[in-house]
């Protein structure tokens, strides 16, 4: 993700917005399919920010994931020192192990 606008493609990242007034939408949108991503200009100044779909799904989930670590970590710090091994939390849930490991990759962490 963060490679997407490195320093030798930056220039190509900006569109001027009169692209878009001569119809050349679609040319654009092609571009940020195989870019990742483009940087809309009005009079020299960025106003949007296209995106490829999978670079915003992997932006939201870097997002996410820092979110969840700060909020583990800030949990842990304020925390009452008590921890819980897995088994007991699972059993207490009623979730099964095996139910975990069905779980495709896609959808959950990787618990091993």
């Amino acid at each position: 993700m963060l490679d997407i606008i490195a320093a030798n493609n930056a220039l190509d990242a900006f569109v001027p917005i009169s692209r878009f007034n001569r119809g050349e939408a679609g040319r654009i949108f092609d571009e940020v399919r195989s870019a990742g991503c483009k940087i809309v200009v009005k009079n020299n100044a960025p106003v949007c920010v296209l995106l490829a779909p999978e670079q915003y799904r992997e932006m939201m989930d870097l997002i996410e994931d820092h979110y969840l670590l700060a909020l583990a970590e800030e949990r842990m710090k304020n925390g009452s020192g008590v921890t819980y091994p897995a088994a007991e939390v699972y059993a207490r849930l009623g979730i099964k192990e095996d139910e975990l490991n069905e779980i495709p990759m896609e959808y959950g962490v990787d618990f091993e």
